[in-house]
């Protein structure tokens, strides 16, 4: 009598259990329903029922309820799915695992706020360019200030458009495959629902009822109970592979609109560059070419040539003074000029906007002596060192804006005026070919190029001579 009590209480939980696992099924989307539904004119009845027992494992996916003739089969397979709810990439699906994207959203808006309030403000700049507007020198140096910073925040722009670049293709591929996953959960879903709606929630009662003995009894009811948890598991590694996709589509979201508010920061700030060199080439224009005080600004011109002149000879005079102690110590510099040709220093050059030689100055209107090469490259683009040597010196000069001066040895140099910005340091080995600075239009400039100079054993020279 106790034997039977226990049989029917066993047969009740079974029950239960196939209750609950269809309330799990009801919870499914309503695509899933209509796929159940849809299939529900192929169902057959059978009343011969026998299940066997479930791999130990599930990490395949792969279960079959046998219903005696195997013409209706439960066969599941999650594809890559396992019991942890990874995907085939490797890539966990669970909540806990997967990053956190619920704050995604309002992080892209906050840094685009934070990109818009780092605009440059351009008519705050040029309001305190004013006060410097009648003396050219402390003129050129404000602005050139002004730009650098401009570039600066120009340059940090870039690179974050090109993080952001990357992290929305690292995002969507992480998309494409996670949705491949859900696909694959999917269709091992369907199979189930498809398969219980067919046989209904009696099945596990049917196979508790064609028990033989009270150990098959106890033996199959344990089975369902590894049956019930395993689609409960199923649902539930769906569902969060689902999360995982919202997520992931939260994300790629706000790093879309971060990367089209940084391009139009991107936008905005180049033409401030632009608009601040229009501004410095007008200026320069206007002031050389005040017919009351033409002749001053020759001589003033004159001088700045003549500074820069000095300020170079002073450093190749120290250079000279360095290589005769390391020779008085028994050292030698091991800076030499084999002979080679040099690299094109403006690889990015449309044309040369000057020759070397004389010419007459586009401001001035006068002839003078030109000791270099401008290259218009565009504002930004790459400046190469020429050939191997030593950075005697990385600086600024309100003629020559940012400069670089390298020693190749034998008295040879090269010179690289008008830079936005300077990528070496004085005292720093480079290869020809490298890259050492950025064009700009910094110094006595009146457009983005780059002025390049060679001088051998104190004097210019033609570069062509060496390209």
């Amino acid at each position: 009598m106790k034997r039977n009590a226990g049989l029917i209480c066993l047969i009740l939980s079974i029950c239960l259990l196939g209750n609950y696992t269809g309330s799990v099924y009801a919870t499914m989307s309503d695509d899933t329903k209509e796929i159940v539904e849809d299939g529900s004119n192929g169902a057959k009845e059978d009343d011969s029922v026998t299940v066997e027992e479930p791999p130990a494992d599930r990490s395949t996916g792969a279960q079959t309820t046998d219903t005696g003739s195997g013409s209706s089969s439960g066969a599941t397979d999650t594809g890559t799915t396992n019991s942890s709810g990874s995907t085939g990439s490797g890539t966990p699906v669970t909540s806990k695992n997967l990053r956190d994207k619920k704050g995604q959203l309002s992080s892209a808006e906050k840094e685009k706020q934070e990109l818009q309030s780092s605009l440059s403000d351009i008519k705050a700049i040029k309001e305190k360019l004013e006060k410097s507007r009648s003396d050219l020198r402390a003129y050129v140096t404000e602005l050139d200030s002004s730009l650098s910073e401009i570039e600066s925040k120009l340059q940090q722009i870039n690179d974050l458009i090109a993080k952001k670049e990357g992290e929305i293709q690292e995002t969507k591929e992480n998309l494409r495959i996670i949705k491949i996953e859900e696909k694959k959960q999917y269709a091992a879903m369907q199979s189930r629902v498809k398969f219980m709606y067919e046989r209904g929630n009696n099945v596990y009662l049917e196979v508790l009822l064609s028990s033989k003995s009270f150990g098959d009894l106890l033996s199959k009811a344990k089975y369902i109970e590894k049956l019930v948890a395993y689609d409960k598991a199923l649902l539930e590694n769906y569902q969060e592979t689902q999360k995982a996709i919202a997520g992931l589509e939260i994300e790629l979201e706000g790093e879309q609109e971060v990367l089209e508010a940084a391009r139009e920061n991107a936008e905005q700030e180049q033409k401030n560059v632009e608009e601040l060199i229009t501004t410095k080439r007008q200026q320069i224009k206007e002031y050389d070419s005040d017919i009351s005080e033409h002749e001053a600004r020759i001589k003033e011109y004159e001088a700045s040539i003549a500074e820069q002149n000095a300020t170079i000879a002073s450093l190749e005079a120290a250079v000279e003074e360095e290589q005769k102690r390391l020779e008085a110590m028994g050292q030698n510099s091991n800076v030499k000029y084999d002979g080679g040709m040099f690299a094109w220093p403006a690889p990015a050059y449309t044309r040369i906007s000057s020759e070397y030689g004389n010419r007459m100055h586009p401001t001035l209107g006068v002839e003078r002596f030109h000791n270099g090469l401008d290259m218009a490259a565009p504002s930004g683009s790459d400046v190469l060192a020429a050939y191997d040597g030593t950075v005697v010196a990385a600086d600024y000069n309100a003629s020559m804006g940012n400069y670089i001066m390298i020693n190749h040895g034998d008295g040879l140099y090269t010179v690289y005026m008008h830079c936005s910005a300077l990528y070496v340091s004085s005292g720093a080995t480079v290869s020809k070919g490298s890259k050492i600075a950025a064009v700009g239009s910094t110094g006595r400039s009146t457009g983005p190029h780059l002025h390049f100079s060679v001088r051998l054993n104190g004097n210019y020279v033609n570069p062509r001579n060496y390209l």
